[in-house]
């Protein structure tokens, strides 16, 4: 890893689709002072600025072309993340760009390009990040890291309640597109997404997302001083 002197600890939350990831991230952030940075959407931006250009994302040599001359950026005050100037936070969130993330996120060459990126922003410390990989492989020795699950009628009926408000799709549909990615997620050959060995597990499917930030919260307050969160 980075030889960077860390100012603060690094916070890795890991978990599938429609654990609840991002508020709760969020909101441990906020109450620590930290960073928080959301790597699923580099891979949202990544899709969707590599499907514009017409790259098809299912040829290897053609998704290697693009990294080669992507040039990426992290917003530290926004949270957003840039693709050759491009700021496409405002779609992120769409079934479109979650379905052609899902596709990129299994290739070798998209995953390298992206974990190089996202040790770089996040070496010096301070921050949450979160993700399906940080404390597998982004920050295997972050100081402290979770795991977020929950059933997957419970995911589902969350995501679809999420989708709803932009776009008509079913419950079963969300439900299947989720088994689908869970099934790419687990089963890819880079990164998979799986708990980290000495990560926190928490099944977030009974509580709000204030509780379970709230037992994040807790559990970093046993694990790491006050001085390793602000230094």
């Amino acid at each position: 890893m980075s030889g960077k002197k860390r100012r603060g600890p690094i916070i890795a939350i890991d978990g599938p689709s429609g654990v609840g990831k991002t508020t709760v991230s969020r909101l441990v952030a906020e109450k620590l002072g930290l960073r928080y940075i959301n790597t699923g959407s580099m891979y949202r931006a990544f899709a969707l600025a590599a499907s514009e250009e017409g790259v098809d994302l299912n040829d290897v040599k053609a998704l290697e072309g693009f990294c080669a001359r992507a040039r990426i950026t992290f917003d530290e005050a926004s949270g957003n993340t840039l693709i050759n100037g491009r700021d496409y936070s405002d779609r992120i969130r769409s079934q479109t760009a979650g379905e052609l993330a899902s596709v990129v996120s299994v290739k070798k060459a998209v995953r390298e390009f992206l974990v190089s990126f996202q040790r770089r922003i996040g070496s010096s410390g301070s921050v949450v990040m979160e993700g399906r990989d940080i404390g597998t492989a982004v920050f295997p020795d972050a100081d402290i890291k979770f795991f977020l699950d929950a059933p997957l009628e419970v995911r589902a009926g969350r995501r679809h309640i999420e989708v709803a408000e932009k776009a008509m799709a079913s419950k079963e549909a969300v439900t299947s597109e989720l088994e689908k990615r869970d099934r790419r997620d687990i089963e890819r050959a880079n990164s998979p997404l799986k708990k980290a060995d000495d990560a926190i597990y928490i099944d977030t499917g009974e509580l709000e997302a204030g509780d379970v930030a709230r037992l994040i919260l807790v559990k970093i307050g046993e694990r790491l001083k006050v001085g390793d969160i602000r230094s």
